[in-house]
């Protein structure tokens, strides 16, 4: 039982409209943005920081930001959005090598060099206490630019809210994104947890 029920998809208006965006990225709007919506200010200034962090405007692709989500969400251990930022890199493109091997970016031929230093930095931003180091910045220099280093940190420190809000809330996981979880994480033990 979630923390705090959802409310329906058109409870606000303008958080409806606002969540359009979530029916590309994961084909439904989110249970947590539905119950963000108690306080619909929260509700819009989320959704729109969402778009903001997600938006591509250098080499840091839709697909690699999902991953990113994926790996801090990881980190955390919130299951929720394990399960939406696998599902969201699919439907952005990831491919299906990447998706099946995501726990093993680090040695799978499937990632770059380049794409796995991001998935280190998302590692190493998401610990508690932070593990960002200085070997860090200089691999993470090798591959991308100042902007893209900061879209990167973007999508670490949205998953960031989110896996607290999620985790705190035991949010009820989506039907669709549990298929997904279920598909591409369920071989190595991922399962909905509290979030039913």
């Amino acid at each position: 039982m979630p923390l705090v029920t959802p409310l329906l998809p058109d409870h606000d208006k303008e958080t409806k409209e606002l969540a359009d965006f979530f029916n590309e990225t994961l084909g439904f709007c989110p249970n947590s943005v539905l119950t963000m919506q108690h306080r619909p200010a929260i509700s819009k200034a989320f959704i729109n920081l969402n778009k903001a962090v997600m938006e591509n405007q250098g080499r840091v692709t839709s697909s690699l930001k999902r991953m990113i989500a994926w790996v801090s969400s990881n980190a955390t251990g919130c299951r929720y959005c394990q399960a939406h930022a696998i599902r969201a890199a699919e439907r952005y493109g990831a491919d299906q090598e990447k998706l099946d091997n995501i726990w093993e970016y680090k040695t799978h031929t499937a990632f770059t060099d380049a794409e796995r230093i991001a998935l280190d930095f998302s590692l190493a931003a998401s610990l508690v206490p932070n593990a960002v180091t200085e070997d860090i910045k200089t691999e993470l220099y090798k591959y991308w630019d100042e902007g893209e280093i900061v879209e990167m940190l973007g999508v670490i420190s949205l998953f960031g809210y989110l896996n607290r809000w999620n985790d705190s809330m035991g949010t009820t996981l989506e039907e669709d994104a549990i298929d997904s979880g279920n598909q591409y994480l369920g071989k190595t033990g991922w399962e909905v947890g509290k979030h039913q």
